[in-house]
């Protein structure tokens, strides 16, 4: 599927839910594609990308930043907290905020440097035991302990469960937005974006749809 195709069906998402064009933006999510196919989309004025790993955003966007000055990364896998002063200096925003360890050590570093990237909590809306984010019965009590260090966080963000109706997920990430005064709501992929477009995202994260399938191995 082409860039402008997916952006036709973002506009048509928006407009069906009465929402101003351009008011979600577009996460290019290039983890694990070869810099060939990241080169082509950023060829084609696309400049918001997604990683999921520190060390491969590292072996990557440097260069891919010379050329293209004003691209913007965004981390959207875990962070651990050893490569946390990494991450600061490659990404732009992180959407992967989950704990209070990370967020400790996110408020040191932003003090020590005078710099932090736009913050997301992520929240497990489907409090599955496998995956990370703070609980959503916990997250108004971790998204005030993150203001209070004055950490820049914009929004929150979830993944839900694969065999669960997404908008149920996504309204509650929602109202966890709302109570808590964040404008971004990071939520929607590939196959579910439209749904989220319609429950108010503000940032979709759309891979293979973009790039074809991933190349592992």
């Amino acid at each position: 599927m082409s860039l402008d195709e997916i952006r036709t069906r973002m506009h048509k998402a928006e407009e069906q839910a009465g929402r101003a064009l351009g008011s979600t933006q577009l996460i290019a999510v290039s983890k694990v594609q070869p810099n060939d196919r990241v080169a082509e989309v950023l060829r084609q004025g696309h400049r918001l990308f997604g990683e999921n790993k520190v060390q491969e955003a590292a072996g990557k966007w440097p260069d891919f930043r010379e050329e293209f000055q004003d691209v913007n990364v965004h981390l959207i896998g875990p962070l651990q907290t050893n490569k946390a002063r990494q991450a600061m200096q490659l990404f732009d925003a992180i959407h992967s905020v989950d704990r209070p360890k990370l967020a400790n050590t996110l408020a040191r570093l932003a003090q020590e440097t005078g710099h932090c990237p736009d913050l997301f909590i992520q929240v497990n809306t489907g409090e599955e035991p496998q995956k990370a984010g703070v609980m959503p019965a916990d997250a108004d009590v971790f998204i005030a302990d993150c203001l209070s260090k004055d950490l820049p966080v914009q929004g929150v963000m979830c993944i839900p469960p694969f065999d669960e109706e997404p908008s149920l997920h996504f309204a509650l990430l929602a109202k966890i937005a709302k109570r808590n005064g964040l404008s971004g709501l990071s939520m929607g992929m590939s196959s579910d974006f439209e749904r989220a477009i319609a429950l108010g995202a503000t940032h979709v994260r759309v891979g293979s749809a973009i790039f074809g399938e991933r190349e592992y191995g």
